[in-house]
């Protein structure tokens, strides 16, 4: 895809978001299903993935940990905002990697010191581009990039989180 297919596929929807802003608030959705052991099953979308405890918590490592699954989703967002801006900037990438590396203290996540906190300390994330593009060109894809990722500003500056229970009838 070049910048101008990127531009054609998507002013359409831009117009339509200018003209009617609430056609623009979508609702994501994920759910899982708690399965044998700890275990939770999230259908993705594309496959049923198996989330389980990390082998730092007592997890045997067969299952999906949700730590990794958030990094992840980070690496994939940041990936494909990477392409997307390169395209409409006209920058070249040949290649690109995107990798993302978070610290955990386990000690916050089993309850062993409650001056621990409780999730990544820290997250790094790094991109090794293929390019002949300028300085100026990078700082503009980079600044960019990390404007419109929704997961790195989703963590960047992490939304209300309302929690709500339904117990099944007894």
């Amino acid at each position: 895809m070049n910048a101008d297919e990127l531009r054609s596929l998507q002013a359409p929807i831009k117009d339509q978001y200018r003209e009617r802003p609430a056609t623009a608030l979508v609702t994501l959705r994920a759910e899982g299903r708690t399965g044998e052991g700890l275990t939770c099953k999230v259908e993705t979308g594309k496959a049923l993935v198996e989330a389980g405890l990390h082998p730092a918590t007592g997890g045997n490592g067969l299952s999906a940990c949700s730590g990794d699954m958030l990094l992840e989703a980070l690496v994939a967002c940041a990936g494909v905002t990477l392409r997307a801006v390169a395209t409409a900037l006209g920058i070249e990438i040949r290649d690109a990697t995107v990798r993302a590396e978070g610290d955990l203290d386990f000690r916050g996540t089993l309850g062993v010191s409650k001056d621990v906190p409780v999730g990544f300390q820290q997250i790094r994330l790094h991109l090794h581009l293929d390019t002949d593009a300028s300085e100026e060109q990078l700082a503009t894809l980079l600044r960019l990039t990390e404007r419109y990722c929704v997961v790195y500003q989703t963590l960047s500056r992490p939304p209300k989180i309302d929690i709500a229970s339904r117990v099944a009838s007894r």
